[in-house]
């Protein structure tokens, strides 16, 4: 009988192999069959016989496909189908919007690094970078942030205009319709370089480039929409803004009550119109002040079937001139101290034709997946580029101001206190720069990265928010006495604005990254859930069976895996790159296949508790964001040519971006509500224990000191920030103080040991240099040199001051 029972299972193997049967089946026979093998004399034959028949019936079930859908994936589907959670339209529809990229790579668990690294270092076009280093240099250099935020609350009229007509509000047009073309790094550089600059002025250009009409009409207008409006776009003949969030509708923009009808109206003088009666209230609309063309979301509805039988027809969005009857716009709001043109709109009973509608009837209801697939370039492109934009000047102001700036006879930057402040402000920014600059090139590449563009939008402001703070810490009182030679300040009150729009970054953390990545970016989640919802009976079994086997297999495989680089801490793991960086590649590997893991026992313990697990999302969330912003770091080191000078820079954003991912899994294992998946989890991630540190101390001396020192680490650093060259301004005056004070330390050495020998009597410090002149000490041109940067020195250090009525209102 055992016999018997042997060339059966081993016939079953060969039909396995004919059939080409899937991983998992191979191993449940293996883990079951080999031992009984070695054990096989020590059991009595009626237990071999048992458990021949059932391994040879699990075998045949599960490694027949057409046997597996029949008695194990179409019970199994009944019963996923009950256990899955609803899933609003909007939702459904954010959830298909865009497309997966590296990060599908870091939920599989092996990223594959060459595919990474073989992507072409970003460079921009000869077009572009002229653009960068002339017009946009002369339009940075026509702005006084004081001006603009204290005097006017607005740009001066000949920069509107400047932008206007340099093409500024057309970099996404194509040629063809008159405007710039640029690529998406064209685009982030742009930004870049005038959020170094102002605020205000960033936030002008950036927003008629993003989340709006023109990106719209590109990809879902008609062509007669095209014709009509993209040349006028580029042209600054009309000024663009989208209104979608209200007062009722604010993160969860899908709750929008704006409402539109479909009936016949009078419109242009023609009557029996068909077309839409709009109502609805919007605020916090970026360029709706001075907006000659508004873009709107609202819900349509047809209850008297003139489009055919369904009455609610979805989010639909539409272009509206704004002096079309009844639109209202031209009131303001005051964000936070900026001056962008910022306000609400209303309309009621606004009647529009049907040919308003973006993309025409075709396009109707459509306007939400619209929506989130436009949106990735606000994220992805617009605001990480913004905040890397100011915590460039945040970065670069800093480490002079450390160094010229002294206390206690010492630069304020040599104190370990100020020193850690330096080091986060630098570090920060070396990851913000990064994640820019890679995702900038997905978006490239034609991809539309949903889940990415959150990760860098809320890690980008985020850590913008960080630096900004802490450059302040480094100014003291230079940084908080506004006036017309504060630099930080204005970008200190503004960044919350950052944080909030487009997605409030509470949310996005807590909701998005990881509630939308789990789904999109898992290799088989969403399979799972579209055969679910398909109602195709037989397609949907073959679909789910296939997606849900090749998840199990997908699981044990990362279980082995997490456990096997845990214990070897990554060491066995192949990467195609050697040292400095080679560790480093491998431990994000482990991170991955870990990751990987506690993502498929979270939602196979939580299931649909997940979703409300907001605490726990964020903290799987914040694994998959470091795991993203390493990969860009990695990339960044080695587009730069891997840069000795850099190397500090690199060390400390790797072992910060480990350690933080180290404490996200430490806070999801301490607060798994299922404690028997916790120990497994532990075991499976940190069987060795938890080891990883931050950055030393000694490592963060190191890169602090880049900020400080001229040279070109600091230089690629800052890269592509505005330094004016004119000692008059703030940030010019800073630039030639820092040089002037590393030049003029040797005499300064001097002067000091003539004072402690009692060679110089005079108290001040231009007493002392005079002195030091007269008495031979130094001669002209050095006292030159050392009341010139005496004079710089003072420039630098001092604030602003006003008379009262310079203060009040209307002044």
């Amino acid at each position: 009988m055992a016999l018997l029972l042997f060339v059966s299972v081993l016939a079953a193997f060969l039909l396995l192999a004919f059939f080409r049967a899937s991983l998992l089946s191979w191993l449940l026979a293996a883990m079951v069959f080999v031992p009984l093998i070695a054990l096989q004399s020590r059991i009595s034959d009626d237990t071999l016989q048992l458990v021949y028949i059932t391994l040879f019936l699990s075998v045949v079930i599960f490694g027949l496909p057409f046997l597996r859908r029949f008695l194990v994936s179409r019970p199994l589907l009944s019963l996923f189908r009950k256990v899955l959670p609803h899933m609003s339209q909007t939702e459904q529809e954010a959830l298909d919007a865009g497309t997966v990229w590296w990060d599908g790579e870091l939920f599989s668990g092996n990223p594959h690094w060459a595919k990474l690294l073989a992507l072409p270092k970003p460079a921009l076009s000869a077009a572009e970078q002229s653009f960068l280093d002339n017009e946009v240099e002369q339009l940075c250099a026509m702005i006084d942030d004081w001006d603009v935020t204290h005097v006017r609350q607005d740009l001066p009229p000949e920069a509107w205009q400047f932008i206007k007509d340099k093409g500024f509000f057309g970099m996404i047009i194509p040629q063809e319709y008159g405007g710039l073309q640029f690529s998406a790094q064209a685009h982030s550089a742009v930004v870049t370089k005038i959020a170094s600059r102002s605020g205000t002025a960033a936030v002008t250009v950036m927003v008629p480039n993003s989340l709006g009409p023109a990106e719209l009409l590109l990809h879902y207008g008609t062509q007669a929409q095209k014709d009509k409006y993209l040349r006028r776009l580029a042209k600054g003949e009309e000024v663009p803004c989208f209104a979608l969030t209200g007062p009722f509708a604010g993160s969860d923009a899908g709750a929008i009550p704006d409402v539109g009808i479909v009936c016949y109206g009078e419109f242009d003088g023609h009557k029996d119109v068909l077309g839409v009666r709009v109502t609805w209230e919007k605020r916090y609309i970026t360029l709706a002040p001075v907006a000659t063309l508004l873009g709107l979301a609202f819900k349509l509805y047809d209850p008297e079937n003139l489009l055919g039988a369904e009455v609610a027809r979805g989010i639909t969005l539409a272009l509206i001139p704004t002096d079309t009857p009844g639109v209202q716009v031209g009131r303001r709001h005051f964000p936070l101290n900026s001056a962008f043109q910022n306000g609400p709109t209303q309309g009621k009973d606004v009647f529009i034709p049907m040919d308003y509608i973006i993309g025409g009837t075709e396009r109707i209801g459509q306007g939400w997946r619209m929506l989130m697939e436009c949106l990735a370039a606000g994220r992805s492109i617009s605001l990480p580029a913004s905040a890397t934009g100011s915590a460039k000047l945040a970065a670069r102001s800093s480490g002079a101001y450390g160094r010229v700036r002294k206390q206690f006879h010492l630069p304020v930057g040599k104190f370990e206190g100020v020193e850690e402040a330096l080091t986060r402000i630098a570090g920060n920014l070396y990851v913000m720069d990064a994640a820019r600059v890679l995702t900038a090139q997905a978006v490239d590449l034609g991809e539309k990265p949903s889940v990415i563009s959150a990760i860098v939008k809320y890690h980008c402001t985020e850590r913008g928010r960080v630096v900004i703070n802490d450059a302040m810490d480094v100014h003291g009182g230079k940084g908080i006495c506004l006036g017309p030679d504060n630099y930080l300040a204005r970008f200190y009150e503004q960044t919350p604005i950052g944080i909030t729009v487009e997605g409030a970054n509470i949310l996005t953390r807590s909701l998005i990254i990881f509630g939308q990545g789990a789904v999109r970016a898992h290799p088989y989640v969403l399979k799972e859930m579209k055969a679910a919802h398909d109602t195709d009976k037989k397609r949907a079994v073959f679909d789910f069976d296939a997606a849900l086997f090749g998840h199990i297999s997908f699981a044990l495989c990362n279980a082995v895996r997490s456990l096997l680089f845990a214990l070897s801490s990554g060491r066995i793991v192949y990467v195609p790159t050697e040292e400095p960086t080679r560790r480093y590649y491998q431990l994000l590997t482990r991170y991955s296949t870990s990751f990987a893991i506690a993502a498929d026992i979270s939602m196979l313990t939580l299931g649909g508790g997940l979703k409300r697990s907001e605490k726990l999302s964020a903290r799987l969330g914040d694994v998959l964001s470091q795991l993203y912003l390493c990969s860009a770091v990695l990339k960044k080191f080695e587009d730069d040519g891997r840069p000795v000078e850099d190397l500090a820079l690199l060390e400390w954003a790797m072992q910060d971006g480990l350690y933080r991912i180290q404490s996200a899994f430490d806070g999801v294992l301490q607060n798994f509500p299922n404690r028997y998946a916790a120990l497994l989890l532990r075991a499976l991630i940190f069987p060795l224990g938890q080891w990883r540190k931050p950055a030393s101390d000694a490592l963060g001396h190191e890169v602090a000191a880049l900020l400080s020192t001229p040279g070109e680490a600091r230089d690629r650093l800052t890269a592509g920030s505005y330094i004016p060259g004119d000692e008059s301004q703030a940030i010019g005056a800073l630039e030639a103080a820092l040089a002037s004070t590393l030049q003029c330390e040797p005499l300064q050495a001097e002067l000091t040991k003539a004072r402690k020998d009692g060679k110089l009597k005079a108290l001040d410090e231009l007493g002392q240099i005079a002195e030091a002149k007269q008495a031979g000490l130094i001669d002209a041109e050095q006292a030159a040199r050392l009341e010139r940067d005496y004079a710089l020195r003072r420039k630098v250090i001092m604030v602003d001051d006003f008379a009262p009525e310079q203060l009040r209102a209307g002044h």
